[in-house]
């Protein structure tokens, strides 16, 4: 059987970067059980609700929710169940400190597929109030107004 190449992504949390400003990025592998893989195969998977805690030097995943696979036994997972992530002493540390630090937090970002290895992006993340999400909301509209025309006037058609 050919090893998989490239990454596959199995779900992304959107909402987050909406509601918070992205600090800095992650990439930590994740502990699954057997059928917990089968079912991110399978392309089923939730990040809404999801956050990161670091507990005794130990990085947790809480509240992703991954469904029971359908043609597992008594041996299916649980859907809800907090998963351990993997990475380096040095990450671990430098987010630690970080979100002692008031206003941070760590959220998934998107849970994929690299090279046949279950994977999660997390970001170190800093809340946005209200009017920040309307300014980025603004932000996004005007710029894709300004492509839009900027498209319309390389291919000479007249503005409205």
């Amino acid at each position: 059987m050919a090893k998989e190449q490239g990454r596959k992504i199995v779900a992304q949390n959107r909402k987050a970067r909406h509601d918070y400003h992205i600090e800095d990025t992650f990439e930590a592998g994740m502990v699954l059980q057997g059928t917990e893989v089968k079912a991110l195969r399978a392309g089923r998977a939730n990040l809404v609700d999801g956050f990161v805690d670091i507990d005794h030097d130990e990085v947790w995943l809480h509240a992703v929710h991954i469904p029971e696979y359908a043609q597992g036994s008594w041996t299916n997972h649980a859907a809800r169940r907090k998963r351990k992530l993997l990475l380096h002493r040095a990450e671990i540390d430098k987010i630690a400190t970080k979100v002692s630090n008031k206003g941070y937090t760590i959220v998934p970002l998107s849970l994929y597929f690299s090279d046949g290895r279950a994977k999660v992006e997390i970001a170190l993340a800093k809340g946005k109030k209200s009017y920040d999400k309307r300014n980025s909301l603004a932000e996004r509209q005007a710029n894709r107004e300004k492509q839009q025309a900027l498209g319309r006037q390389l291919k000479g058609m007249d503005q409205v």
